[in-house]
């Protein structure tokens, strides 16, 4: 049995990794502020195998003591300010969150020397910014736009050399597009089609940033949830960045026509200006991940959307 610390764990993506790692027997500590996550993502969980902690990744004291006591197999950095709208509006808070409660966790694991499995840090595509050239790989070039994905860089980086340097086995991700059950429409950047799916619902009107040609590759949570667990196992995976994403790009519009099939009912648009910060066109290359590590998307965009809409409304 291994034990698990996911930071965000109440989050859209931390509670269906928790959820995951808990199908297979394994422990689980949660810390998470509430910020973003929710309580209902996690309540349900067993206390015999899940623990949670209402707390702020910033209590540099608590998380050194949690640390240590609890001797952690696997660490998964997900925890972050997670929007790039609210980095913009606030860039000091976002950075003490999204790069320095990163750094001090990796401080931590060398100051006291533990000796952990795997740490994952949760990266994002945003790092990319607005350089035209697509498909993205991990090697292309690196134009952030906003103190969200400067941070995400920053932290990034920092746990691939802290690892190369210390010799502590860590891993980093960027995400594309991620979408799925538990996903937060009433954050005010959460995932698109959460937003979309939402008003579907509800029949209310959805806002439209931008003519809707902007592109992006979407992928579903339970791709990325495996992606997120074949890094974290595999022992000969150390030290670098993947992209976990489909390697398909998709505008807004197709996407809605897509979901208004999957839904059978239309979607009220209204339109405003694009906002500051948001990329036009998104795309990865998979090609690292998928031939280093074997991983490859299984769920196609149609049907991650009916998994999705045919789920009741989390």
């Amino acid at each position: 049995m291994s034990k698990y610390l996911i930071t965000g764990g109440a989050g859209f993506i931390g509670s269906n990794l928790v959820e995951k790692i808990v199908s297979q027997g394994d422990d689980v500590v949660i810390v998470d502020n509430l910020s973003m996550g929710k309580l209902e993502n996690i309540i349900h969980f067993s206390k015999k195998h899940v623990s949670f902690y209402k707390e702020d990744i910033t209590n540099f004291n608590f998380m050194e003591k949690l640390l240590v006591s609890e001797n952690f197999d696997y660490i998964v950095l997900l925890g972050a300010v997670a929007s790039v709208a609210n980095s913009v509006q606030d860039p000091q808070k976002t950075h003490l969150i999204n790069q320095e409660a990163n750094l001090n966790i990796y401080e931590i694991i060398r100051k006291n020397n533990l000796k952990i499995k795997k740490l994952l840090f949760a990266s994002s595509a945003a790092v990319y910014g607005d350089e035209p050239t697509l498909p993205k790989s991990e090697e292309s070039v690196i134009r952030p736009l906003t103190p969200y994905a400067i941070d995400k860089f920053a932290s990034e980086k920092y746990a691939l050399a802290y690892g190369k340097l210390y010799n502590i086995p860590t891993v980093a991700t960027r995400f594309f597009n991620v979408y799925g059950p538990k996903q937060n429409p009433e954050s005010q950047y959460s995932g698109v089609l959460s937003i979309i799916k939402d008003r579907l619902v509800s029949d209310e009107v959805f806002t439209m940033y931008g003519d809707g040609n902007q592109t992006r590759d979407f992928t579903y949570i339970d791709d990325v949830i495996e992606a997120m667990l074949i890094l974290l196992h595999d022992h000969n995976v150390k030290w670098d960045v993947y992209n976990v994403a489909t390697g398909k790009s998709t505008s807004l519009n197709e996407i809605i026509k897509t979901f208004e099939k999957v839904a059978n009912k239309n979607l009220k648009i209204k339109y405003e200006a694009k906002r500051q910060g948001d990329i036009e066109k998104s795309q990865a290359d998979v090609n690292k991940i998928r031939e280093k590590v074997g991983f490859n998307t299984k769920i196609s965009l149609e049907e991650g959307l009916k998994r999705y809409y045919g789920r009741k409304q989390d």
